[in-house]
This record gives C-alpha cells, structure tokens and sequence, in this order.
C-alpha cells in the first residue's frame, strides 16, 4: 500500500490510469491487483461515518502469464523482477484537498475472481490441489526498477 501525505489542492483525473508494476513472485504464474483509491480525511465534521473512508476509483486484475501476450501465456521466472503494464478502468474523479491518494498492489482477489494456483499450469479452471502453493510476492520501487502509476491528471480550469 503507498499513500500520499494529505493533498493541498484538488487532483482531477480523465482517463484510463496506467499501471507500471516491477515485481516478482516465488511462483511461476500470479495475479497483479491494482487498486486507486481515495482516502477520505480521518475527520469529516459534517459526514462524521465518512472518516477515513477509502472510496475505489478504478481497479483490475492483470494475470501475470499474459505479460508478454494474450494468445501465449507463458510462466514466470521465479523471483525474477518483471515489467507488468496495464491500464484501470477510465475514471473521472475529483481527489479533494485533506484526501490521501492511495494505491494498493495485492496478488489475490479471491473471490470476486478465481484463485490462481501461483504455479503455471495449461488452464488454470483445471488446476489440481497439489497446484496451489504458497508464492511471496515483492513489488519493487527503487530507482531504475520503480513501479508507479501514470494518473491521467487534467487541469481543474
């Protein structure tokens, strides 16, 4: 999870965000959630049930073996740090001053999409249970290897 400190000015974004995720897993296939949210401040005098509420803006799921392609999914090296690209879906959206933008990388949304058995298998709905194994997954932000999200972020004029 990343935050922003709380914002100064409104942040107003049009478009699809873009998703440029570096990370590795112990496994040879894993799911990539992304997720922007906006982070309401902890205090709301007139909304006080709003405090610190975390509204989606935009969310998906990239499965790791279609990196290279969608016709050929190919395994994961292990613990091999890879370049994963995608986009959210189009949000239009106002982040106000005193909200934090936040962004949350996870590997599972089980069950709003079906478990991956973190090991490369031809169809994972075939999966068998000696498939699924336990995976670490890392997100990596050091300079030359940094993951980061491209808001597509338009005037307020």
């Amino acid at each position: 999870t990343y935050v922003t400190p709380p914002l100064t000015e409104p942040v107003r974004i049009s478009g699809a965000p873009v998703v440029n995720l570096v990370a590795s897993t112990s496994g040879t296939d894993s799911d990539w959630v992304v997720k922007l949210i906006d982070v309401f401040p902890d205090e709301v005098p007139s909304q006080p049930e709003m405090g610190g509420y975390q509204l989606g803006i935009a969310m998906d799921i990239f499965r790791g073996r279609y990196r290279e392609s969608f016709e050929t999914p190919k395994p994961i090296a292990p613990n091999t740090p890879l370049p994963y690209k995608f986009t959210l879906p189009t949000a239009n959206h106002v982040f106000l001053p005193g909200h934090r933008i936040m962004v949350q990388v996870q590997s599972s949304w089980f069950p709003l999409y079906d478990r991956n058995p973190q090991t490369f298998v031809p169809n994972i709905f075939l999966a068998k249970p000696q498939d699924y194994v336990k995976a670490t997954q890392r997100v990596y932000h050091a300079q030359g290897s940094a993951s980061f999200i491209a808001l597509p972020v338009v005037s307020m004029r």
